[in-house]
């Protein structure tokens, strides 16, 4: 298997000297020697900070009762399509169905990985893909910190705005090269500081539309960290918002090390295909009960605690994970996108 270094310097040869920095990340993530194709997850990213499924049990019993109440809204019909993306090794998957919710016996669970590694983990019950059913979905697709990882364009402002794309020096390394594009995406403000950056995410843009041309009756449900323009993220500082991940900790810079560490930026939503809601994830979780589970744990908890069983346990558990999943400064400032069709 070539290395996605390997990949990346052959299509820069096959390009005549340089590749579009979105293309440099396809396939240091997504090529045959990428990031998630070998395995890699981006899951505990560092400290004390997980993606929300991998947090526990939780998070998934609260979507399967939004799920429950989404299947009613279409009229409980007899087959139900929740469709995850990017569901890694099947931690949210495992965690609705033993919630048990209601329409378990309608849901089809269909959980879309890239990494066969991954596919190999996933649990009993559900529906394993590569790739998205082309079949029209009568249901939720829903994926949590995906499009944050969808390759994009790369802008730099150097007195214009200017592309950012990817050579290699003789030496081997990585070097990133500006050009003039055709065309200046119009989100972009028309001055900044010289240096600023900002990502076009065409790819993630065009996911969701494809996503939402697949539904016939439900809705696309998008958990990521979000940014409400891009006016907004080319006056940050790059490095607080364009990172690497690697080994439960920050990586390095993104042009080292292709295939070893992934590559996450904030989602635009200016970007994004209009008609969507949005909440915190702190409020999302609210909205569909996520005080109540943890009342209900505590109870438990409490009428066990002098001699407690496994269920007590998971239940006490309740306490931190609610804790972590609506923190204002860590996951509960996620935004939620919801398109309803």
């Amino acid at each position: 298997m070539p290395s996605a270094a390997d990949e990346i310097s052959a299509a820069i040869a096959a390009a005549g000297g340089a590749i579009p920095f979105s293309e440099y990340m396809q396939l240091a993530l997504y090529g045959e020697g990428g990031f998630y194709t070998t395995g890699g997850r981006a899951g505990r990213r560092g400290g004390d900070f997980i993606t929300s499924p991998e947090v526990g049990p939780l998070f998934g019993k609260v979507i399967a009762r939004a799920l429950d109440a989404w299947w009613k809204e279409l009229g409980s019909p007899s087959r139900f399509d929740v469709v995850e993306c990017g569901a890694g090794p099947g931690t949210l998957a495992r965690s609705i169905l033993a919630a048990q919710p209601e329409c378990l016996g309608a849901m089809h669970y269909v959980a879309v990985e890239i990494s066969a590694s991954q596919r190999a983990l996933h649990p009993q019950g559900v529906e394993s893909r590569e790739t998205m059913p082309d079949v029209p979905i009568t249901g939720v697709i829903l994926a949590n910190e995906l499009l944050d990882n969808l390759p994009f364009r790369l802008f730099v402002f150097d007195g214009s705005w200017m592309e950012a794309i990817v050579s290699q020096a003789s030496g081997g390394q990585f070097v990133e090269v500006l050009r003039t594009p055709d065309v200046v995406p119009t989100c972009l403000p028309q001055t900044a500081s010289l240096g600023s950056r900002a990502p076009i995410q065409d790819v993630a843009a065009s996911w969701v539309r494809d996503s939402l041309s697949k539904i016939d009756h439900g809705r696309l449900l998008l958990f990521d960290y979000c940014s409400a323009s891009t006016a907004e993220i080319a006056l940050t500082p790059w490095r607080e918002w364009l990172r690497t991940y690697r080994d439960q900790g920050r990586g390095t810079h993104y042009l080292s090390g292709p295939g070893s560490q992934d590559i996450t930026a904030q989602v635009m939503l200016d970007q994004l295909p209009s008609g969507f809601s949005a909440a915190t994830q702190a409020d999302f979780l609210q909205k569909w009960g996520i005080n109540e589970l943890v009342r209900e744990g505590s109870d438990y908890w409490e009428s066990m605690k002098s001699a407690p069983d496994v269920a007590a346990m998971k239940m006490r558990s309740r306490i931190a994970e609610a804790k972590s999943l609506i923190d204002q400064t860590g996951l509960g400032a996620f935004t939620v996108l919801s398109w309803q069709k």
